[in-house]
């Protein structure tokens, strides 16, 4: 008799998940990706042209089998643009559990820019900059304070960052370009298609995050950060065929997760500009649904 699939909403999701331990899971899947040890195609997007939408079809396997259906609806206001499903698989094929991915895709997304900042960034920094305000300006910011101590963080973003720095108690700045002069870690997170990162108002050794424009018709970084920066990827495949920045950069990025197994260097330098351009990949939703299920079949055992 076939038993039913475990349903996650959002609200037992952010119960089990908590970013201390998706970082070092996030870690783990990168590492297994650029090993060969995960299995994943390209992701398949359905234009929804009526709608200005997306949806997103994502399977992986590697310690775990599963695939993440996203919708992208970039016009939504008052709701999110970003809603998900991902469904679990044991390894008999049985389905196994169906969990609300929104909250996931927010959290992994942070979590993986911590591990590159934790790699890449100075071990000096003080001023951490945010280009945007909605749900990946607030995840990058518990995220990113896990891995470095910041003295000084600015928020720049074109509608809510004075509200973002009251909740937050940060630093609202009146543009781009005065949040970014004098930082050392950049996260850009915003819903631009053209360049929001100019690179004549970056300092020499900064580290960038940059997790928008992952069509490969937008940008959210201009051609002189490209130039400058030694660029990190989580999948070179995915990277090259879906991002309009790595498109423009013209050479070829490192893997993060050899960076992580010790194939590849970090920074090299106090005064080299790194930047790791995410496109989110399925390993990474797949290993973090897993571990909410670890956790959710850990307490139920208890």
């Amino acid at each position: 008799m076939q038993n039913s699939p475990l349903f996650f909403e959002e609200d037992e999701v952010r119960k089990l998940l908590r970013m201390e331990d998706l970082i070092p899971a996030m870690a783990e899947a990168l590492r297994d990706l650029s090993a060969g040890a995960v299995l994943q195609p390209l992701r398949t997007v359905l234009p929804v042209s009526e709608h200005e939408g997306f949806l997103g079809v994502m399977p992986a396997c590697g310690r775990a089998l599963g695939a993440k259906l996203v919708t992208f609806y970039p016009q939504n206001k008052g709701i999110p643009t970003h809603h998900a499903l991902i469904l679990l698989f044991p390894e008999n094929g049985e389905p196994l559990a169906v969990m609300d991915g929104r909250l996931i895709t927010e959290m992994r997304t942070a979590a993986v820019s911590a591990v590159a900042t934790k790699l890449l960034a100075r071990a000096d920094t003080k001023v951490l900059t945010i280009l945007g305000s909605g749900v990946q300006a607030r995840s990058h910011l518990e995220a990113l304070r896990l891995v470095r101590h910041f003295s000084e963080v600015r928020v720049w973003s074109p509608r809510n960052a004075e509200l973002f720095a009251q909740e937050f108690k940060v630093q609202a700045v009146a543009s781009a370009e005065e949040a970014v002069r004098g930082a050392d870690v950049i996260v850009v997170a915003t819903s631009a298609t053209t360049p929001v990162l100019r690179g004549g108002w970056v300092a020499p050794g900064v580290h960038i995050n940059a997790v928008g424009a992952t069509r490969p018709n937008w940008r959210e970084l201009d051609d002189e950060v490209l130039r400058r920066a030694t660029i990190y990827v989580e999948s070179r495949e995915a990277a090259l065929k879906e991002s309009g920045d790595m498109m423009a950069a013209g050479k070829e990025p490192v893997e993060i997760g050899e960076v992580i197994a010790g194939k590849q260097p970090a920074r090299t330098s106090a005064d080299e500009i790194t930047l790791f351009k995410s496109v989110g990949v399925a390993a990474e939703d797949v290993a973090a649904a897993d571990l909410v299920y670890k956790k959710k079949t850990e307490r139920v055992s208890q």
